[in-house]
């Protein structure tokens, strides 16, 4: 935009400086032909030296002068004084305007010729009379083709236009080249904020120039603030959940020393207040976990382990729990919420299970799937909502809070995720978790 308004102002100041020298060249040429010219006896024009200027004695040169009778009756066409120039043609004037004593105005000419033209008119005595102020007026006119000036005026636009074009043009790639190589160091810093968001790394990585170290050892500093208040919140959740299991622990025993209806009150409440802090501790330390920058967990190391343990906790069943999980999928998050997902719901699967269970997980884009189904005796459709919900227990009979499947809905909406029931093609219930994985 600055380039195009400087080239118009560029052309407007150069069409006024052509115009204006223009217009000296007909006022020059207009004074040299009013001092050239002498009156005779009988007031009539002669030009001394004839105003030798080879542009008006070349035909139709656009270049014309003419000399004209003023203030006189029954004026012929002869009596006109005109330049070779204009061999048989005179100029008609279209529109003037009057300055001092000159008349500046446009006219056509031989041809069809647009014409700038300039007047004066100037009174000569006749000699031949006894009357003094006897004098002869005549128009003085200098003309000339405007074509000239447009067509200076055009070659310089055009110059004008492809040499500001070629500025801008290199303005653009200097502007580019600028911002490619000036904005590389904060490129990669984004990718290496990029790697600690995906958990590549645990803080920014590389040499950076003088002007952004001091940014990258700021958002190194804020990486390490941030992880040790993370630290500290898991320290105290953990201490109060130790606070808090004694006194619960207490008071169970003694409800089981002094059995009546207060006692059973008492257990009810205490299994009701355990299952509420193990729900809400395990909110709290995910809710945690999200704020540290760089979390990243294998999934297939986790699901062995988990696997593994299980299958000795629930020895008694002799249970087959098949794992298949390529080993790049990794979740994009804090491995003990992974395993505090999968494990309830494998542990979960084992509990019901008859003898077989099946866990697969993959990685679709930047989510990752883990779907765990057993041959148990399922669940009905309207009992699947319920069991997602807090305190959504349905059968008392297998030990366990009731809060497993609501502890890994709430964990996995933390990380945007969720969690699907469905029946398992083995008959028993198909649990589907969606998390996000590192891309």
């Amino acid at each position: 935009m600055a380039l195009a308004a400087g080239g118009f102002l560029l052309s407007g100041v150069f069409r006024a400086s052509v115009e204006g020298d223009f217009d000296s060249r007909l006022r020059f040429d207009l004074e040299g032909m009013i001092a050239a010219a002498e009156p005779d006896k009988d007031g009539h024009v002669i030009l001394q030296g004839h105003f030798a200027d080879p542009r008006f004695e070349r035909i139709y040169s656009g270049w014309y002068w003419q000399i004209g009778p003023v203030d006189r009756a029954n004026i012929r066409p002869s009596d006109t004084e005109i330049s070779r120039s204009l061999w048989d043609q005179t100029i008609k004037v279209t529109n003037s305007q009057k300055e001092g004593p000159l008349i500046w105005g446009r006219g056509t000419g031989p041809s069809g010729q647009r014409l700038r033209t300039l007047q004066q008119r100037v009174e000569f005595p006749i000699a031949d009379t006894r009357d003094p102020n006897d004098v002869r007026a005549y128009q003085f006119m200098v003309a000339a083709d405007l074509s000239e000036i447009e067509d200076e005026i055009s070659n310089f636009n055009g110059t004008l236009l492809w040499s500001f074009g070629l500025l801008g043009l290199g303005l653009i790639v200097a502007v580019f080249l600028q911002v490619r190589i000036g904005l590389q160091p904060l490129r990669k810093v984004r990718e290496a904020l990029a790697n600690i968001r995906d958990g590549k790394a645990r803080q920014l990585e590389g040499k950076f120039p003088a002007e952004i170290a001091p940014l990258a050892s700021e958002l190194n500093a804020l990486i390490e603030h941030n992880a040790e208040i993370v630290a500290r919140a898991r320290t105290h959740v953990s201490n109060l959940a130790h606070f808090l299991k004694t006194p619960l622990t207490v008071l169970t025993s003694e409800a089981s020393s002094a059995p009546g209806p207060l006692a059973d009150a008492v257990q009810r409440q205490v299994t009701t207040m355990r299952r509420q802090v193990d729900h809400y501790l395990a909110r709290a330390r995910a809710s945690g976990a999200l704020d540290v920058l760089g979390n990243r967990a294998p999934v297939k190391a986790v699901l062995d382990d988990l696997a593994r343990v299980l299958r000795r906790i629930h020895a008694e069943k002799n249970l087959f729990i098949d794992v298949d999980c390529p080993a790049p999928v990794v979740f994009r998050g804090d491995r003990q919420d992974l395993e505090e997902m999968a494990g309830n719901l494998i542990d979960n699967a084992c509990k019901w299970a008859k003898s077989r269970i099946s866990v697969r997980a993959w990685a679709e884009g930047a989510w990752m799937l883990l779907v765990v189904g057993d041959d148990g005796p399922g669940l009905h459709p309207e009992d699947r909502a319920r069991v997602l919900e807090r305190g959504g227990r349905l059968d008392e009979s297998v030990p366990g809070s009731g809060l497993g499947l609501a502890i890994v809905s709430d964990i996995s909406k933390l990380y945007g995720g969720g969690v699907e029931l469905a029946a398992s093609p083995m008959g028993g219930l198909e649990v589907r978790l969606r998390l996000p994985a590192v891309a």
